[in-house]
């Protein structure tokens, strides 16, 4: 019986990756895939486009009747929970450390070998001179390190995108073919960059669940895939008083890390009223009111410095006389 599930993305990698997360599927099953729709960049950045659309599917044993009638009134009977807010559930998974060996080219299978020559063509069209493919093995997983004395930063990208596109027109050379048997998994990485970017990574985590902490205030860290998203969740969920979810949607899907309900923060900033002298002088005391001293008061004619001043008729008289 065959098990399948679709999904977008947009990228090929993250529809497959959300494909496996609907799928559901054992550890141990062979899940594989089939790219339904190819991505396509926005006119522009504002026209047009698509998104990846991928199959995911795997072989399951016939399941007896027996067993599918129990599963059925168990999920009747099952108690109904609530659902968390967006979380990823993907991203809560910690994949097991893989240990791999290192093999030579010719102990490969044909497929892993095409992909090999193709990579290295890739390469040689970017212009990095001077590369060295090492190859490891773990079981059917593959992993290309690529090593060079030159500038390899062409083939990372920005935050490895490029690494990324490599990675998938070497995984579509390696399992064109439709026989299970031949298919592998392949992983590239370019001068360790993948383990630098998980180091740098665990250290944004850190550093804003502490701030969170601090201040008390939720914060969104930019756009990731689902590869680095995973990465941040499983970091802040060994910290103590924070939680972190995802929101948005493809490219746009980021990651908020906020404090655990109940949680208080340790420094929580203060709101200070409307202050246009620039946030100077707060701690300050408002200034005494200062009032004018009493004073006797005065005639009209006492105390003037130019003379008196009189109608004009009255002084005219007083020329007369």
């Amino acid at each position: 019986m065959i098990k399948e599930a679709r999904a977008v993305g947009a990228t090929i990698e993250e529809a497959q990756q959300a494909a496996v997360l609907a799928l559901d599927a054992p550890e141990k099953a062979d899940v594989q895939f089939e790219v339904i729709t190819m991505p396509e960049k926005k006119v522009l950045g504002l026209f047009g486009g698509k998104q990846a659309e991928v199959r995911a599917f795997y072989e399951a044993p016939d399941e007896k009747p027996a067993k599918k009638a129990a599963k059925k009134n168990e999920k009747k009977n099952a108690p109904k929970t609530e659902k968390k807010t967006e979380v990823a559930v993907e991203e809560k998974i910690e994949e097991p450390a893989v240990e791999a060996e290192v093999i030579d080219l010719a102990s490969c299978p044909d497929n892993v070998k095409k992909a090999y020559d193709y990579l290295n063509t890739i390469i040689a069209g970017i212009g990095v001179a001077g590369t060295n493919v090492e190859i490891s093995r773990c079981e059917k997983d593959f992993f290309f390190s690529i090593t060079s004395e030159e500038d390899y930063s062409l083939l990372i990208g920005r935050r490895g995108e490029t690494l990324d596109s490599i990675q998938y027109l070497v995984r579509l050379v390696a399992n064109k073919t439709k026989n299970d048997a031949e298919f592998s998994k392949i992983s590239i990485n370019v001068g360790n960059y993948r383990e630098k970017r998980e180091a740098t990574l665990k250290d944004i985590a850190r550093r804003t669940a502490g701030k969170v902490k601090k201040y008390g205030r939720n914060i969104a860290l930019d756009p990731m895939n689902p590869f680095e998203r995973r990465i941040i969740h499983t970091e802040v969920a060994k910290i103590p008083d924070v939680t972190s979810y995802s929101v948005g949607s493809d490219a746009d899907r980021k990651v908020i890390i906020t404090l655990e309900e109940g949680a208080k923060p340790s420094s929580p900033r203060k709101s200070y009223g409307n202050n246009r002298g620039g946030g100077r002088g707060r701690d300050r005391a408002p200034s005494a009111k200062v009032e004018a001293p009493d004073r006797a008061p005065r005639a009209d004619a006492a105390g003037v410095r130019y003379g008196k001043i009189m109608p004009k008729a009255d002084a005219e008289a007083d020329t007369e006389e």
